[in-house]
């Protein structure tokens, strides 16, 4: 039996599959294809093209046990490594950085990373806002459950859309990442102070809300800097959490007196980054 469709129902049907259609490709044009290993995956994702300035994003998928690291490895592991210099018309790309969590790395010491999906929003800024934009990233990362494996990835993205499906993910990992603070903001996660304790001890006071899980790390002036975790020293002062650590892991012949260090402090809720040189 042959069934007729009326012609206006007809061409509701075919603008609607075109319109799906359509959502489709632009959602396609918005994120590379996945390039998948053994136990991760990662792509790269395009917000909204307007102007110089573009917000991009690298999305890293991870099977369940398995981590990867932040900028910052910890007591093991591997930071991740970028290379964008293929790219077109790009002038710059920056690459921020979600807060971290901390985890036991299975010898006694600690790693410092995310695991499950992590999305890292990247800042580029093009050469002409009038041309095309293809970012290509050549990414090295490591994958870790109890042995790490190296990864490689080579992946590229236009910048094509007016807007994108990907905007609000792109946000949302911006939102994730910790805020600038000074040493002594009256917020209710900061830190109070960092004070020399004898020649190689360090001491940062923290305010956080009672009963909440902070987390701190601290980084040199420069990659080749390795300075380990900071400990919560118990009992601390009355309303405060106060963390210590070494002056361990720096560069051979360097001083420690006026180095620039860097603090993320990490909250339940929010994150926040802090700068100082050490006294």
């Amino acid at each position: 039996m042959l069934t007729r469709v009326p012609l206006q129902a007809a061409i509701g049907v075919a603008a609607t599959l075109l319109a799906s259609s359509l959502a489709m490709a632009g959602h396609a044009d918005d994120a590379s294809p996945w390039q998948r290993d053994g136990h991760s995956a990662v792509r790269l994702l395009a917000g909204s093209r307007s102007g110089t300035v573009l917000l991009g994003g690298i999305a890293i998928q991870l099977e369940p046990g398995w981590k990867t690291y932040w900028r910052m490895p910890g007591d093991s592991g591997v930071p991740p490594r970028f290379d964008f210099s293929k790219s077109d018309n790009v002038e710059a790309v920056t690459v921020m950085w979600p807060a971290p969590q901390k985890f036991d790395d299975g010898a006694g010491g600690h790693s410092i990373g995310y695991h499950d999906q992590i999305v890292l929003p990247l800042r580029i800024v093009a050469k002409a806002a009038d041309k095309p934009v293809t970012l290509r990233a050549e990414i090295n990362y490591a994958v870790c459950e109890k042995l790490c494996i190296p990864v490689e990835a080579n992946v590229e993205l236009g910048f094509n859309n007016v807007a994108s499906t990907e905007d609000g993910n792109l946000r949302a990992a911006l939102d994730a990442v910790p805020k600038p603070a000074n040493i002594g903001d009256p917020n209710p996660l900061t830190i109070r102070d960092v004070k020399r304790d004898g020649p190689k001890n360090v001491v940062v006071d923290v305010v956080a809300p009672e009963g909440s899980k902070v987390n701190l790390f601290v980084e040199g002036p420069t990659p080749e800097w390795s300075l380990p975790i900071p400990d919560v020293v118990e009992p601390g002062p009355p309303g405060v959490k106060r963390f210590s650590f070494e002056l361990d892991g720096l560069p051979p012949g360097t001083k420690p007196e006026g180095a620039a260090l860097k603090f993320t402090l990490v909250g339940p809720d929010k994150s926040y980054e802090f700068n100082t040189n050490l006294q």
